[in-house]
C-alpha cells in the first residue's frame, strides 16, 4: 500500500469523524434548548449573579461583587498567594488615574 493511499484513508476517516462530531453537537444543542431556556428563566426570576469562576479567594469568586480592598486584606504590599488572583485582572476602576502627577 502506498503512502498516499494511507494519507487519503487517514484524511477520509478524520473528515467523517469531524462530520459526526458536528452532527452530534447540532442534535445535542436542539435537545438541550428547553433546559437552557428553563435555566435562563430561573436566573432572571431569582436575579442570580454571575458565574463563580474560582473557588479559592472571596474576591475571585464573583468578580462583580468583590470589594476594592479584598486582595490587600493582609497588607497593601503583600504578594498574591492565590493563583486565580494573577489570572483575572483588576477592575478598570482601580486603574483609573485621578489627575496629572507630573
Amino acid at each position: 500500500m502506498r503512502k498516499s493511499n494511507l494519507f487519503f484513508l487517514y484524511l477520509t476517516i478524520n473528515v467523517i469523524l469531524f462530520l459526526l462530531l458536528w452532527t452530534h453537537t447540532s442534535l445535542q444543542k436542539k435537545m438541550n434548548l428547553p433546559l437552557l431556556q428553563e435555566r435562563k428563566e430561573l436566573v432572571q426570576r431569582f436575579e442570580l449573579t454571575d458565574l463563580c469562576l474560582f473557588t479559592e479567594a472571596n474576591y475571585t469568586r464573583h468578580l462583580s461583587q468583590a470589594d476594592w480592598y479584598a486582595p490587600f486584606q493582609d497588607s497593601p504590599m503583600s504578594l498574591e498567594h492565590f493563583p486565580s488572583g494573577s489570572i483575572c485582572p483588576p477592575p478598570p476602576t482601580l486603574k483609573r488615574t485621578n489627575g496629572q502627577l507630573d
